[in-house]
């Protein structure tokens, strides 16, 4: 599902993001990327969202090359990916159900296909009844559910989320781990930026640590992970 290969991202202002990174994350699987400020977390997440292009390497993402895609596939290949922002990057001016609806309408789907599949995202983050509600309404976590729901609408087979529980309070952040755990149970690939060692060492998940770019556990295939301090 996700690998990558040798994997390079250089910013001609700040030098090399990321160095040799290599990675093999089966479908299925899921998946925590921890590590210092600056270590690149946030910049791995946007090669796999393609808001970003590596620099040097292979990134493969469900069967398909991202160092190869041409610019106007781009779109198709992201409808595969859910994106969760830590800011939520909701639109303040629109409804719940508008925000959540908002990739399936650029899709192209349905009005009666929109209805149907919002609400089931909805509802499954527990937020049904505030689909007429605005952004500025509801507390720092029912933000955050919208923004999960968002991600989750197109029914995408690969969750990525940068650092989702950073603003929560400690039983907040949980339940929102918990969702992503629920997802993973019925086969969604997941990979989480998070800084919450204790939060997700209890998760019981492989752990993948970046250090100044380069990731410490990059070597190994699928497999369990320790934490590496």
């Amino acid at each position: 599902m996700i690998h990558f290969e040798n994997v390079g991202k250089r910013y001609a202002e700040g030098g090399e993001a990321l160095s040799g990174i290599n990675l093999q994350l089966d479908a299925g699987k899921m998946a925590f990327l921890t590590g210092h400020s600056g270590a690149g977390k946030s910049t791995m997440l946007k090669l796999i969202g393609l808001i970003e292009r590596a620099s040097y390497g292979q990134v493969i993402i469900n069967g398909k090359n991202f160092s190869k895609l041409g610019r106007r596939h781009i779109p198709y290949v992201r409808r595969d990916i859910g994106i969760i922002f830590q800011n939520h990057k909701l639109l303040n001016d629109r409804t719940v159900f508008d925000n959540v609806a908002l990739p399936l309408v650029i899709a192209g789907q349905p009005h009666r296909d929109i209805q149907r599949r919002v609400r089931a995202s909805l509802d499954k983050v527990g937020l049904l009844d505030k689909e007429r509600m605005l952004p500025l309404s509801l507390s720092g976590g029912e933000q955050q559910r919208v923004g999960i729901a968002r991600a989750v609408v197109n029914k995408p087979p690969l969750l990525v989320a940068d650092e989702p529980t950073g603003n929560l309070d400690p039983a907040l952040s949980a339940e929102i781990m918990n969702l992503f755990a629920e997802f993973n149970q019925v086969g969604v690939t997941v990979l989480i930026a998070s800084h919450d060692i204790d939060l997700i060492s209890r998760m019981g998940k492989r752990v993948l640590v970046l250090e100044k770019g380069r990731l410490l556990d990059g070597d190994s295939a699928d497999a369990p992970g320790e934490v590496q301090q």
